[in-house]
């Protein structure tokens, strides 16, 4: 299976993204000679302002009830990682290309099947500012 390389946006390997429908997704940013190639062969790119990016992605229903399984996610040694791949990861990512039809419309896409991480940034998720009040503790007004 073909490997491409890149830099990490808004992934979500062992957990899906859950906005729309349920999938394992990342946005690879990658050089621009490589996003031009994968454009020349009629995959989308799209537009960052990190730059040219490969959205790849598997959505876990499939047909029949099938459930899809996460991509498998190593580390530079090629051991199993069970970590949140933060923005600006560099990563390398094996896919299967596969044409699609739905609607009248025709296209192709990239089908998330491992991701090695390279350099590991941390995701950082939002700190948690609220403090904790007895039910019966009485609150300042505002």
């Amino acid at each position: 299976m073909p490997v491409v390389e890149g830099i990490a946006y808004w992934a979500a390997v062992k957990v899906p993204n859950t906005y729309f429908e349920p999938a394992y997704t990342v946005n690879l940013v990658v050089d621009p000679e490589v996003a031009e190639s994968f454009k020349s062969q009629g995959f989308n790119i799209k537009q960052m302002e990190e730059g040219p990016a490969l959205v790849i992605k598997r959505k876990v229903d499939g047909p029949n009830g099938l459930i899809r399984r996460a991509p498998d996610l190593l580390d530079r040694q090629k051991n199993p990682m069970d970590v949140v791949v933060g923005n600006g990861s560099r990563v390398r990512v094996q896919y299967t290309a596969y044409p699609w039809e739905h609607n009248g419309r025709t296209g192709k896409s990239l089908d998330f099947c491992k991701m090695q991480v390279i350099d590991l940034v941390e995701y950082q998720p939002i700190a948690d500012e609220f403090e904790a009040f007895d039910d019966d503790e009485e609150i300042d007004e505002l």
